[in-house]
């Protein structure tokens, strides 16, 4: 690993690459770039090209304008630190935007992390608990924070027998069989409580999708899920891993594991 890895133009490179990788093409709207998903797989927003140009209300609008038309989610994805023209645009568009500590591996934290956990594993594209580990994200997003809550894994086993559960399963078995994700799980007799995955794109990975089912949180669960995933990234050849928290208490769990904060990301949503 260098000595100064996950600089944001790094990630710039990352974010305009890995929605290409995923089987997304790409449109050119000038300063934004909208990414449309032509495979089976989940939607993609636009952002900005790379390059760091203004970026006006018309800019947004023409590009809300083409996600209408292909119903697909008017959202948008960003570095307010590389793009801070963006913010204002998007909301003069009524759009309302989340801000995330965006947290890049600080190499020189390799001792703080974590020990490997006997309960969390890297889960193989036919392993039987696949199907539950993609469910646990859907669970825990929908019950955001880190109080501890009611679902757990009777919730789970309902949630899990849902078409769309198993719709999941196969896109993530993909993308694990042709190596453009991991997945890593905790697993406590039998039932996956926690689940996460890094999505690779050359030597940068980005962790993706870490959550807990509310009845199992406050057990260190998401950081060791997490602690497997940089392991397993790292040794697979990755130099820069980064994350975005979710919130500023999330940011610092995982400074416990050696991630430091290099600006904000932000997201841009048509409120619900």
């Amino acid at each position: 690993m260098t000595a100064n890895p996950g600089g944001l133009p790094e990630l710039e490179c990352y974010y305009d690459t890995a929605p290409r990788a995923g089987g997304a093409r790409a449109e050119d709207f000038g300063p934004l770039t909208l990414f449309v998903q032509e495979s089976d797989g989940w939607p993609y927003y636009a952002r900005p090209a790379l390059g760091g140009a203004e970026v006006s209300a018309a800019d947004v609008e023409r590009v809300l304008a083409r996600q209408r038309e292909l119903e697909v989610p008017e959202s948008f994805e960003w570095v307010a630190e590389t793009t801070p023209s963006l913010r204002a645009a998007v909301e003069a568009a009524g759009l309302n935007v989340h801000a995330h500590p965006l947290m890049v591996l600080d190499p020189a934290a390799a001792s703080v992390r974590l020990p490997a956990d006997p309960d969390v594993r890297v889960l193989g594209a036919a392993d039987p608990l696949l199907r539950s580990a993609v469910t646990v994200p859907m669970l825990a997003f929908a019950a955001p924070g880190t109080a501890v809550g009611e679902g757990g894994p009777a919730e789970l086993a309902v949630a899990a027998v849902d078409p769309a559960s198993e719709a999941r399963r196969v896109r993530v078995s993909g993308m694990i069989a042709s190596a453009r994700t991991a997945l890593a799980a905790a697993v406590r007799e039998g039932a996956v409580l926690c689940s996460g995955q890094y999505i690779p794109v050359g030597d940068v990975a980005e962790v993706v999708g870490v959550g807990t089912l509310p009845s199992a949180r406050r057990q260190g669960l998401g950081l060791a899920v997490t602690a497997a995933l940089v392991a397993d990234a790292l040794a697979h050849g990755a130099r820069t891993v980064f994350l975005s928290a979710g919130d500023e208490d999330v940011a610092r769990i995982y400074g416990r594991l050696g991630f430091r904060r290099v600006g904000t990301a932000l997201i841009a949503e048509r409120p619900l």
